[in-house]
């Protein structure tokens, strides 16, 4: 499953750069130029690693970077920054970060750093259970009530990031960005059709565990919700 990170660099060519760089190795990515609204969508904890500029207009990275693990102590971060000193990369390593990378830097060395601070952390639970389904991510494997589901991949990482994502309703766009990775341009019907089948082998007495939000995406459901 592709990891989430966010990106907070003021400086359009660069956020563009590691945009670019980090997606062609298959990572969702997200970017701000400010750390204020960088901030707001982080505490979503929809993402997997931060990387933040220092120089930022208003509210500095080592600013925003201090306030991320007042709540947050799990999620890495790398500094991105022109400043280069033993002084800087120590202030810049006390805030809160786990790396620091100074500019300018090469793609692959970024890409290296990124692949190391995402094996750092610790993996969240490697079974994900409702009370009829579960879904192992190490085996990629599903089972209703202990009987074995078969999945395509593209339902598997579909009903992966809905369960992962079970308390909130994912958007049709992020859906289509997290599993395909681009937008879906004349194609939206796609979305739809996995998940009418991914509705039929799960289906149990009837029931779904997908409700769709009209208009807005879709959001896996409990057992013990479904009637509430």
């Amino acid at each position: 499953m592709k990891e989430n990170i966010i990106v907070i660099e003021d400086d359009e060519n660069i956020q563009e750069i590691v945009k670019l760089s980090l997606e062609s190795q298959g990572y969702y990515v997200t970017t701000f130029d400010n750390a204020e609204e960088a901030l707001e969508k982080i505490q979503e904890g929809i993402f997997d690693l931060a990387i933040f500029d220092v120089m930022l207009p208003q509210m500095s990275g080592l600013t925003a970077i201090k306030k991320i693990r007042e709540t947050n102590t799990h999620m890495p971060i790398l500094i991105l920054s022109a400043k280069d000193s033993e002084l800087d990369k120590i202030k810049g390593l006390d805030s809160g970060s786990d790396d620091y990378l100074t500019k300018p830097f090469g793609v692959l060395e970024l890409c290296a750093r990124v692949r190391s601070l995402l094996r750092r952390v610790q993996p969240k639970n490697t079974i994900l259970k409702s009370p009829t389904l579960s879904l192992n991510k190490s085996l990629h494997t599903v089972k209703r009530n202990n009987q074995l589901i078969e999945l395509t991949n593209k339902e598997y990482q579909i009903l992966l990031y809905l369960m992962e994502n079970k308390e909130r309703v994912v958007e049709r766009d992020e859906l289509f960005h997290v599993i395909w990775g681009y937008d879906f341009i004349g194609e939206s019907r796609a979305i739809d059709v996995h998940i009418r089948s991914l509705r039929k082998k799960l289906e149990d007495d009837g029931e779904t565990y997908i409700q769709t939000i009209r208009s807005v995406g879709y959001r896996f459901i409990e057992e013990e919700t479904k009637n509430d």
